[in-house]
């Protein structure tokens, strides 16, 4: 995949404008077969290949040597496009607590302006699987002549009050943080962002998954400590690479403005607007985006196909369960 920027103006939905606000984003070389939209989740990148190695490259089942795909850094994200890690013009030093509150239609219109750089006038499947689920259905609802084919994988149209308190304690875990007010510099809110991290990856996954691949080796373990070392490792792990908090921050705020339905008659009849085809997968131990909720919105809209895999990894099931997903997508 190919790294390209952009930048352009983008009108805020609470107020303002961005202006020559850079968007990142990936392409393959390939020009030719059918164009594939890849839409990213909260802490990934516009490289599919680094974060879904086994759905996307060379031989995959989205082959980057046959389609040409591509993939925007959503704004708000610390790996390029316009966000909190990036210089505010005004002061040149980093956005952080001063970037503005952005929502999901607001980074839908950075994603309309690479469509247009690129010269796209149709995408033959666009997919989108978690927070990038609420970017892809804000985006078939946005322009539904756009597309031909959509898969919304373990997502939603609208925020729930579940993940909701999910997303508020991951906050809360940035704001006790004493550094991340400070805003010194963008290490700030670092152990903060460690212990959102470590919270949120328990919303990702389930009781199974745990007990699979965290269970203590020593039946005789006088304190369980196995699991206690993953979780503060998955935490170091996102700090290390280069994600900052003010971004997690951004993001969090964001995903809270997901409400497909706000100023459209409500969530049915903004999907009802969809016109591509469209198939919608959940994830039977998913318990951000459980199954029950994923049945009952799919039915709204027209013609859509609906799939239920089974998983022992939770949420992050739409990562790891590659062969199914490539029986029902492909």
């Amino acid at each position: 995949m190919i790294r390209h920027e952009i930048q352009t103006d983008i009108p805020l939905e609470a107020g303002g404008v961005l202006r020559n606000a850079h968007v990142a984003f990936h392409t393959s070389s390939c020009r030719s077969g059918k164009v594939i939209w890849i839409c990213h989740a909260l802490t990934a990148n516009s490289d599919p290949e680094d974060w879904w190695p086994q759905m996307v490259g060379p031989g995959k089942p989205l082959d980057t040597e046959k389609n040409f795909i591509v993939c925007v850094n959503k704004l708000g994200s610390p790996y390029g496009s316009e966000g909190p890690a990036r210089e505010n013009p005004s002061t040149g030093k980093p956005w952080m607590l001063d970037f503005p509150r952005i929502t999901i239609r607001d980074i839908i219109k950075a994603f309309m302006a690479v469509r247009k750089h690129l010269g796209i006038s149709h995408i033959d499947l666009l997919i989108g699987s978690s927070t990038g689920g609420f970017q892809a259905l804000e985006w078939a609802v946005s322009e539904p002549e756009i597309f031909g084919r959509c898969a919304f994988l373990a997502t939603a149209p609208r925020v729930s009050p579940y993940l909701g308190a999910t997303i508020e304690a991951q906050r809360m875990a940035l704001e006790a943080d004493g550094s991340f007010r400070e805003a010194r510099d963008l290490g700030g809110g670092a152990e903060g962002l460690k212990c959102a991290r470590a919270q949120a990856l328990i919303s990702y996954r389930c009781f199974e998954g745990y007990r699979l691949t965290q269970s203590e080796e020593d039946p005789d373990t006088l304190f369980a400590g196995r699991v206690a070392s993953y979780e503060r490792y998955q935490g170091e792990k996102l700090v290390r690479r280069g994600f900052d908090a003010y971004s997690y921050y951004t993001l969090c705020n964001a995903m809270d403005s997901h409400n497909l339905g706000r100023g459209r008659g409500g969530v049915k009849a903004a999907l009802g607007r969809i016109k591509a085809s469209c198939t919608v997968v959940s994830i039977d131990t998913d318990a951000l985006f459980p199954p029950s909720e994923g049945k009952e919105w799919a039915a709204w809209i027209p013609g859509a196909k609906y799939y239920e895999i089974s998983s022992q990894f939770g949420h992050d099931g739409f990562l790891l369960e590659t062969a199914k997903l490539t029986a029902i997508l492909m």
